[in-house]
């Protein structure tokens, strides 16, 4: 069965709660989209903001505070908000799967030295207890003199199952990074052992129908493929408009193409922009994925109009700055939108949203 553009994009903002109003809690909808993108300390509660009906700062605070959800390296190695249930099975899923990757920027600092040996010491010094990432740094530095202490400690929060407790990832909030065992932080061991079925299908359920080129892109898993065929018979296979091959749950309905899809603003990262290689579902057109993705490492705040990226959005000097790809439908709705987004962001008193035109 062949799916259109727009299917696939409301159906993506349905399973990305960006369709309907959903009330869910903090740590339900964090587990729904599986990971929630938290490179950026603020980006989370944003992206919840426009998920969530009546969403305020405190209610992703008191979870993280709680326990309920955890801030730590995951998909892509990169930081992620995630349900604590989730982190426990998903965090040991993702390092058995990548193991020793991405430890290359540091290749120099640990030559000559047992990995192994260096975990050990991290856990040691980790045992219990919760420390910035500097202090970890200092402790591990002398254990093994000579090295460049905060290297030995990127190395150990790469490995080691890491996670970054409050007042790291709490709105507003800068300074030195926090770290802490995730065994001792959640009081529960973590759960090797699920397997990659299930990591099929929470993406798919959260993200779906994609291909396996997708997957990856999420996940930053390779060698797919086999797992996928493995999985065919428990799956559904769409093709999209360009003949690609698109995996989903069974049992999860397609959304209509025409139904109605309000203007939303979305941080810097947001999972909607990122859960794909082909990302024509959301962004139009290679084009607009330039501008909004103008550098390797940099995605920018983005805000939707009709269900797809129709511009950007910045802070600047007195100013919410929203800056359309084109003509916009609804200037209104946008600019609507974008008072409610400065009243969250509780900028400075005389702040103004500016909506660039031509």
């Amino acid at each position: 069965m062949k799916v259109d553009t727009r299917t696939l994009n409301r159906t993506y903002l349905r399973r990305q709660l960006l369709l309907d109003d959903v009330d869910l809690g903090v740590p339900e909808a964090v587990a729904r989209l599986v990971a929630v993108q938290a490179q950026e300390v603020d980006a989370p509660y944003v992206g919840l903001w426009a998920r969530l009906p009546g969403f305020t700062h405190e209610r992703l605070t008191a979870a993280l505070r709680q326990r309920a959800v955890v801030r730590g390296g995951l998909l892509r190695g990169t930081q992620h908000i995630a349900a604590a249930a989730d982190y426990r099975w998903l965090r040991p899923l993702i390092k058995a799967r990548i193991g020793g990757n991405g430890l290359s920027p540091f290749r120099r600092q640990i030559e000559g030295i047992d990995l192994g040996e260096l975990l050990d010491a991290a856990r040691e010094e980790l045992r219990g207890r919760v420390l910035t990432r500097p202090q970890l740094a200092k402790a591990l530095g002398n254990r093994f003199p000579g090295r460049q202490a905060i290297a030995l400690a990127w190395v150990a929060q790469h490995q080691l199952a890491l996670v970054h407790p409050p007042p790291t990832g709490v709105w507003r909030r800068r300074g030195h990074v926090h770290v802490a065992l995730a065994e001792d932080w959640l009081d529960a061991p973590l759960a090797p052992g699920a397997g990659i079925e299930e990591l099929f299908r929470r993406y798919l359920a959260s993200c779906g129908p994609a291909t396996i080129a997708d997957l990856r892109n999420w996940s930053g898993l390779r060698g797919l493929h086999a797992d996928a065929e493995r999985l065919r018979a428990r799956l559904r296979v769409y093709t999209d408009e360009a003949g690609r091959e698109l995996f989903d749950l069974p049992e999860l309905d397609l959304a209509g193409p025409d139904e109605p899809a309000r203007v939303r603003f979305l941080p810097e990262f947001d999972n909607l922009v990122l859960s794909h290689e082909d990302r024509s579902r959301i962004v139009a057109s290679p084009a607009d994925r330039a501008v909004i993705c103008p550098g390797y490492s940099v995605v920018r705040p983005t805000f939707l109009e009709d269900g797809f990226v129709a511009g950007t959005w910045s802070i600047g000097p007195g100013r919410l700055e929203v800056v359309p790809l084109r003509a916009l439908r609804d200037a209104a709705a946008v600019h609507a939108e974008a008072l409610r987004l400065l009243e969250f962001l509780q900028l400075p008193s005389g702040t103004e949203v500016v909506l660039r035109t031509g």
